[in-house]
């Protein structure tokens, strides 16, 4: 019996679909230039013109999300059980040292993603221990099998509430340094209170953190900055401000190197980032 002939049709399929969006996309921009070619001669151009670039742009978002969705329907993303921790699994707080069988330095990065920013990070220092936090499912899939892919004996990611996780199996001073970048603002005011960077979850990093342990916060909103200071000014005798240094991973232009920085950038919108140090 031929185990591999599903995933050959498969792939096959993929292919053809691709091939059937990406024509039909350009089908529709050649139409809409056209369209726009024509509003332009028109009495009044403008609103005609405006309308036409929103539906290209739209058009092109769609084509790229359809695009995205092909390839990872087509790729088979695997669970690598000696980087994917369970949270039913855990009982009270973590020894790292056995978690890892070693003993190293711990950076503990909430909001992983796709897995950017550990991936790389613990590529470029293969002595030091990663433990990424991820609550979408589909972004925890993806990280734990790049991080598979790349054989990272010294990364580990967990499915979970950071919070909860921090506050029941984190140790006190174990940890030496927490990345959070671009947490979810929570703009509307009345969900501000589900913002993980507050006064209480704040306590909670300091307890975690080992002295001159850091904390490094990258975000893309205004006001969540703002707040972001605001809460750690609060705790100014236990923290103090130091410069944010670029990671390893991050490339020219860059602060964190993560996906969702990339997306902002090519968005244009400023980056705002912040690191401060346990005295």
């Amino acid at each position: 019996m031929d185990t591999h002939k599903p995933t050959i049709e498969f792939n096959a399929l993929y292919r053809t679909a691709t091939k059937v969006t990406l024509i039909t996309c350009c089908v529709l921009r050649a139409a809409f230039r056209v369209l726009r070619a024509v509003c332009r001669v028109l009495r009044s151009p403008g609103d005609c013109y405006r309308r036409t670039q929103n539906a290209e742009r739209s058009t092109k978002q769609h084509a790229e999300r359809l695009t995205r969705i092909f390839w990872l329907m087509a790729r088979t993303l695997r669970d690598y059980p000696q980087i994917s921790l369970k949270p039913e699994n855990l009982d009270g707080k973590i020894d790292f040292v056995r978690l890892f069988g070693r003993a190293g330095p711990l950076h503990i990065e909430i909001g992983s993603g796709k897995g950017t920013f550990l991936v790389s990070e613990a590529k470029s220092k293969p002595d030091d221990n990663f433990l990424g936090i991820e609550w979408a499912g589909r972004y925890y899939r993806y990280a734990v099998d790049r991080a598979g892919r790349w054989g990272l004996t010294n990364v580990r990611i967990i499915r979970t509430d950071a919070a909860v996780f921090l506050a029941e199996h984190v140790a006190d001073e174990s940890v030496d340094c927490f990345h959070v970048y671009f947490p979810d603002p929570w703009h509307k005011r009345r969900h501000n209170k589900r913002r993980l960077i507050c006064p209480a979850n704040m306590e909670n990093f300091i307890r975690c953190l080992k002295t001159g342990g850091q904390i490094k916060i990258a975000t893309d909103h205004a006001d969540y900055f703002e707040w972001i200071k605001s809460v750690i000014a609060g705790e100014s005798k236990q923290l103090r401000e130091i410069d944010f240094i670029r990671p390893a991973g991050a490339e020219e232009g860059e602060l964190t190197g993560t996906n969702f920085e990339r997306k902002y950038i090519k968005d244009q919108r400023p980056i705002y980032t912040i690191a401060v140090r346990k005295r």
